[in-house]
Order: C-alpha cells, then structure tokens, then sequence
C-alpha cells in the first residue's frame, strides 16, 4: 500500500474561543482527488488554510509524504508550503505584476530560480492553462477567469505534490466558471492529487473520487459521489446537494 502524499491526523482550530475545526483526518494518495462539501461556516476553508499553515492548527500533525511537519520549524514549513500548492477564491495575485511576474517573483524568491529559468517555467504554465497571449498583462486587464488561471498556473509552477482548492470558482461570473473547471478537468487527467471545497456539482459528479461532508467543524460522512448521491440515499451530502438543487 502506497504512503499517502499529505495525512492529517486530529486538527483542531479555534478562534475566539470558538471551535472551528475538531479533529479533523484525512488522508490523499497519490493521484487521488477528494473534494469537501457542505454548508458555508462548516470548516471547509479553514481546513484548506490549516492543512498549508496559512492559519496555525492549535492541535493535530501533519504529514508530507509520511514524514510529519514540525509546524514551528521554519524549514519544515518551507518543504510543506512547496510541495502543498494554493487557489484561493479571490485569486491574491498581485496587482502591480503582469500575469508573468506574478509567477515567476515566487519561482526567484522561494525557488532562487535565475530570471531566465522562472520565465521559462512561467510561460510553459500560462500556455497549459491557455494564456501565453497574456502573459504581458495585469490583473486589472484580466476577466475573473483568466485571473484564477494565473493563480492555478502560479501553484503549478512551484511544482506541487499537492494541490489545495478552495472554493476555486465561487468568485467568477457564472459565464467564467467553465473555463477554469477546465484546467482543474485537465490536471486531474494528468494525475494531480487536489482537496477542493466546492458548490460545483459537476465537479463532484465528474472529479471527486470521495466526497467529504463537514459540518460545524468535522467531517461526518465521507464516501464514493455515486453512493452518497445515489437516488434514494439518505445521505445528508444528497439532501446538501438537493438543496443546491443540483442532484436529480
């Protein structure tokens, strides 16, 4: 049985005095996509940012690739945050940089790629998520689509292990959102292993080879999308997606 490529044993997050995650595990393989469903408030994206220690977890570990992550040690951090790639909602580009900048500042700074190299890298990924034309321009000059294509081909630049979707299509019109389940279409073909929060049921029907359910802060139910959402399934991932009116 292969080693999984990220494990997570028992996190746990609170704020306030309020507890957002409660031991939460999980584990992907190589390969494998898992995609996290629910209620907006249920945990989903402060899993995703614990997971890449955007938010320090109170409790639980971490493993990459069967070697935990000691989360106070700098250069532990460093090896997770390279491997475990980011899609935030918003993008977080930078608004200053033109699409190739903004992929290859990471690739120099965090990589110490030389320029030569990190433009290289940069115009192969913007070509994989069908921009090469644009890599001359800024933000501001980009549809919502084409943002979030940037963002996926900055992640895939650093060349990860994994990949951490949250919510990747939540902000884009809904005449935008094909063109990036596209590109996640397109890496999942070629064998990327991704956690992803979605609403998007087409996603979920067509990626997702388990379907985690949170709610207030754990995963309740997880399985395979065609039992959980079968016709007649009580499950409570069939009466969410009811609810979005998604499943038939």
């Amino acid at each position: 049985m292969s080693t999984p490529v990220l494990e997570v044993k028992n996190l746990g997050k609170s704020f306030a005095g309020q507890r957002i995650l409660k031991g939460v595990s999980l584990s992907l393989n190589p390969g494998e996509i898992k995609i996290l469903i629910g209620a907006s408030g249920g945990g989903k994206s402060t899993l995703l940012q614990c997971i890449n220690c955007l938010v320090q977890p109170d409790e639980g570990e971490i493993r990459l690739e069967g070697r935990p992550v000691d989360l106070r040690d700098k250069k532990s951090l460093y090896r997770l945050r390279q491997q475990v790639g980011m899609i935030f909602q918003d993008f977080n580009l930078f608004d200053h940089l033109n699409a190739l900048k903004n992929i290859t500042t990471p690739l120099r700074k965090v990589q110490k790629l030389n320029k030569k190299e990190a433009e290289a890298r940069a115009r192969s990924e913007l070509e994989q998520v069908g921009l090469a034309d644009k890599a001359d321009l800024y933000p501001a000059q980009l549809s919502g689509g084409q943002k979030q294509r940037v963002a996926i081909a900055r992640a895939l630049a650093m060349d990860p292990r994994v990949l951490l979707l949250d919510e990747p299509t939540s902000a884009l019109d809904p005449e935008l959102i094909g063109e990036v389940i596209a590109v996640i279409k397109e890496l999942a073909a070629q064998g990327m292993t991704m956690l992803m929060a979605t609403h998007q049921m087409g996603l979920i029907a067509t990626l997702a080879d388990e379907l985690l359910y949170m709610e207030a802060g754990q995963i309740v139910e997880q399985g395979e999308p065609a039992l959980l959402l079968a016709a007649g399934s009580d499950s409570r991932a069939r009466a969410f997606c009811n609810h979005l009116g998604e499943v038939g």
